[in-house]
């Protein structure tokens, strides 16, 4: 048994667990399917391991303290395939809990297997430990519990989870570059200002030279921020902390976020994430019989946007009241009208998990186009700005130099 970590030609990491006859020939059938491989790491094989391990014979290996994403996901793949095995739920813990390389998350599945241990469902032992798990975690275990399906549940949010991540990761991917830039930029200014700019100006002193009007803006401005380079530093320093404390206000957020909604672009992309992220929580939710009602509710926590977290509510309101999903999602103009309208189809034919499936696909890649999109066009336009800001500077401050080397100084 071998855990694998990949790269598909999407460029999405793609984590799993399956059995070869060794390593060698793992790599050579991962790289047939096309993918990239990053790790393989052998694994026990866990059904043996679960009827001959003894547990107390070696200490666990840490590598790391915190849990990772790629802890979660073993996790839950590695439980699902013991399961589907038919080994017993503690025995199972029992082998994964000696397998974890996470220092927190072994503690954190240790109370679990007590908890499981001492009579309590999976479900409420995990609903212990929401910050590790979620709720969307808890709700979905609980669901598979009640409907013997666990293992294909587990399976089912691992790689919901793992999409997920992959799509996140590809938007801050995306973002980098460009800020590296932006940070250059402003850097440059900074040095030029504290450290080159002095020099010159005591040169162009000592020299009495008639400096062009480009050249005394600059040197003005570059002065100004050494001068109250504290200052400003300390005033855009508690100019930030005071806003990031204001938009931790329930206030402060709904007015953030409604300020980033009516950004040009930005508002309408920002608003397609979360429309992504609302049909792909509901489908997985909808998909294991998660009653409507109680995903919505579910849903309206997980999404980490005030705004729309009180619209579900309100949505939530109406359906319990008899209207239908689609016709309440209708009457608010943040969900784009082919959402809707595919959403009451999937009610009317009851493949409603299968709708909001598509439109999460749908708006991922709409999301994902537009980003790459927005890299390819901002990265050029970023160096361009770049360039003319040094430009700039360089020129300003070589400009008299050249006068002065043809002779035009007093």
């Amino acid at each position: 048994m071998y855990n694998y970590k990949v790269r598909d030609a999407a460029g999405n990491v793609r984590i799993d667990m399956t059995e070869a006859l060794n390593e060698l020939v793992l790599v050579e059938k991962l790289q047939e399917k096309g993918y990239f491989v990053i790790k393989v790491v052998e694994s026990l094989d866990l059904v043996q391991s679960a009827q001959q391990y003894d547990f107390k014979k070696e200490p666990t290996k840490f590598t790391h303290d915190a849990t990772k994403l790629e802890d979660l996901l073993i996790f839950s793949r590695q439980l699902a395939t013991m399961l589907d095995s038919g080994v017993p739920l503690m025995r199972s813990l029992d082998v994964i809990v000696n397998q974890i390389t996470s220092k927190q998350l072994h503690a954190v599945l240790q109370k679990v297997r007590s908890d499981v241990q001492s009579g309590k469902s999976l479900s409420q032992a995990l609903g212990k430990h929401t910050t590790i798990f979620g709720q969307f975690w808890v709700c979905l275990v609980e669901v598979g519990e009640a409907s013997g399906a666990l293992p294909v549940i587990l399976t089912k949010l691992a790689v919901h989870v793992e999409e997920e991540e992959a799509f996140r990761s590809a938007i801050s991917t995306a973002l980098v570059y460009p800020m590296i830039l932006a940070v250059a930029s402003v850097g440059a200014v900074i040095f030029f200002a504290l450290f080159v700019a002095p020099r010159f100006e005591e040169i162009f002193a000592s020299m009495h030279a008639d400096l062009p009007l480009m050249t005394r803006i600059l040197l003005g401005v570059f002065k100004f921020i050494k001068v109250y380079f504290v200052l400003l530093a300390a005033g855009i320093g508690l100019g930030l902390f005071m806003g990031m404390n204001y938009i931790k206000t329930p206030l402060g957020k709904l007015q953030w976020e409604q300020f980033i909604f009516n950004l040009p672009v930005v508002g309408e992309v920002v608003k397609l994430i979360l429309m992504e992220r609302f049909a792909s929580q509901m489908s997985i939710l909808v998909g294991s019989g998660v009653p409507i009602l109680l995903s919505l509710d579910i849903v309206a926590r997980l999404l980490d946007n005030s705004s729309c977290s009180l619209l579900v509510g309100k949505i939530h309101d109406e359906v319990r009241e008899g209207k239908g999903l689609a016709d309440s999602m209708e009457k608010d103009s943040f969900f784009p009208g082919m959402a809707v309208q595919m959403i009451k189809v999937g009610e009317e034919t009851g493949e409603l998990s299968k709708m909001l499936e598509h439109v999460a696909k749908y708006y991922k890649n709409n999301v994902n186009a537009f980003v790459k999109r927005f890299a390819t066009i901002i990265e050029p336009f970023m160096l361009v700005f770049m360039a003319f800001v040094i430009g700039v500077i360089v020129l300003s401050i070589f400009l008299p130099l050249f006068k002065l080397g043809q002779g035009g100084h007093h």
